[in-house]
């Protein structure tokens, strides 16, 4: 439909006051989440539940004083692998925004061309069949086209809203992979430690059973023993030895364990994790908050929301689909038979368009299509819901883990100190003469189970503390990149 300009314009003006007038699709609401006031597990010594504190779980890591973790969480965010791959699809949702936010505009394109025909003389003669000299015909021509699509009814709009919705998930998306990076570091770490601990604690007792097993040759020797004694001796001393290269296997692995997270090869951390150190110790205190901090803290609760706003919009988008389509395009140009007269004002050259397209009957396709999409924001609805309950549940795993641990590891110290003056004694008196052996390996062998559990459970509590910070969405703002930690497309704060 071809209009003359003064009617274009006003066509124009008024498609022009119509756009961004409606909006079609249901508008975000927020899920109404419900929350308990406080965690239901009993907190113990060591836990309170007053409001975390926002620069603590910054850099948890740091609570720990340990400054070799501190330097691998610097090397880590700087290599790890999965944190360059989220950072790409971060850059790739955010291009993909880009492009539906294009959309709003209008296309506009330039054409530039020069053609020379030249006709054939026997075509130009007609039916005499006598021919006419050949005709030669130049056309030069530039122009500029545009053509706009209306967003009058809002799917472009819900379009956009739904990738800045994304780009918010895939900014979340990456701040979750850093959480879970720096605990499987500090757990990787922590890992190192025991085994080393566990290590020296087996070597150590392999020494003294090195002596028990002397002392009993020695008393066989001078005929105050049996060979019994001397094989049960040497059998609990080789048993110990033989736990010795098990455990050097599992403490390497866990070396090759924590610089694969760092993006480096396995054996590059060998060096800097040589000289055996305990493991860091948990602080006396911890804030560990409310149950609302975490759901306005834990990356994947913000990115479930955010996924479920992305959908919302996609209901707008299909729905926009039942409605007529409005586009302009235009054209503004220059032609002429001669390059000379190109540029000159009789050579200009103009064009409007209006046209509009309504699908009045498709078998119901779009209705199914905006079904499709509803069905699809109720299963984002479902798994945010499912995400917040996730949440709250490994808080509350993590509280009881490291309480009840905590515990646990008052009753090993205990068992320890009565093991250790038990096998002292028990030896002194096999010594004399009061006891036999079987007395000496009995509470030799108890020493150094109980050595090995409180070890474990030592490495346990900051485990499970270290699992506390994860679950608390702890450690993304701190190292996170500022491409990350600072846009937010929706103007809201984190």
């Amino acid at each position: 439909m071809k209009m003359e300009p003064g009617r274009f314009s006003l066509a124009v003006s008024g498609l022009l006051l119509l756009t961004g007038c409606m909006t079609v699709g249901p508008d975000y609401k927020q899920p109404k989440t419900v929350t308990p006031a406080n965690w239901t597990t009993d907190l113990g010594t060591g836990l309170i539940a007053k409001p975390s504190n926002a620069q603590t779980l910054d850099r948890w890591w740091a609570v720990l004083n340990d400054p070799v973790l501190l330097a691998l969480m610097e090397r880590a965010r700087a290599g790890n692998l999965d944190v360059r791959q989220a950072e790409a699809r971060l850059r790739k949702s955010r291009a993909e925004r880009g492009i539906a936010k294009a959309d709003l505009f209008p296309t506009i394109s330039a054409n530039g061309s020069a053609s020379r025909t030249r006709s054939s003389g026997e075509t130009l003669g007609g039916s005499t069949g006598q021919g006419s000299p050949s005709l030669t015909a130049n056309h030069f021509a530039n122009s500029f086209d545009a053509s706009w699509e209306l967003d009058l009814f809002g799917g472009k709009r819900r379009s956009l809203e739904s990738a800045t919705a994304t780009v918010q998930a895939s900014q979340e998306d990456l701040r979750d992979v850093l959480v879970s990076l720096f605990a499987e570091v500090a757990l990787n770490y922590v890992e190192v430690r025991s085994y080393q601990t566990r290590l020296s604690i087996t070597e150590a007792n392999l020494a003294a059973q090195s002596e028990t097993y002397d002392i009993t040759r020695w008393r066989h020797e001078a005929g105050l023993t049996t060979q019994l004694d001397v094989d049960q001796a040497r059998r609990s001393l080789e048993t110990t030895r033989a736990d010795i290269p098990s455990l050097r296997t599992n403490l390497e692995q866990a070396k090759y364990r924590l610089a694969v997270l760092l993006g480096q090869p396995p054996g590059a951390l060998k060096e800097m994790l040589a000289e055996q150190k305990p493991v860091p110790v948990t602080p006396a205190e911890v804030a560990v908050g409310v149950p609302a901090d975490v759901l306005r803290r834990r990356p994947d609760v913000r990115s479930a929301e955010r996924k479920l706003v992305a959908q919302t919009a996609q209901i707008g988008v299909a729905a926009a689909e039942r409605y007529p389509k409005f586009t302009l395009s235009g054209s503004i140009g220059l032609e002429s038979l001669q390059y000379a007269n190109l540029y000159t004002a009789s050579a200009r050259t103009a064009q409007g368009l209006a046209s509009a397209a309504w699908t009045l009957f498709d078998g119901g396709r779009i209705r199914q299509k905006i079904a499709v999409e509803t069905a699809l924001q109720e299963e984002a609805l479902g798994f945010y819901e499912a995400t917040v309950l996730t949440a709250l549940k490994d808080v509350e795993n993590a509280l009881l883990a490291y309480a009840n641990e905590q515990a646990r590891r008052q009753a090993l110290a205990e068992a320890v100190k009565a093991g250790q003056s038990a096998f002292d004694l028990a030896r002194n008196q096999y010594t004399s003469g009061i006891v036999d052996f079987q007395t000496v390996l009995d509470t030799q062998r108890s020493l150094l189970s109980v050595q090995e559990q409180l070890a474990i459970s030592d490495a346990e509590i900051t485990s499970n503390l270290i699992r506390l910070y994860k679950a608390l969405g702890g450690g993304w703002t701190s190292l996170a990149p500022a491409t990350a930690a600072n846009t937010n497309l929706s103007g809201n704060k984190p």
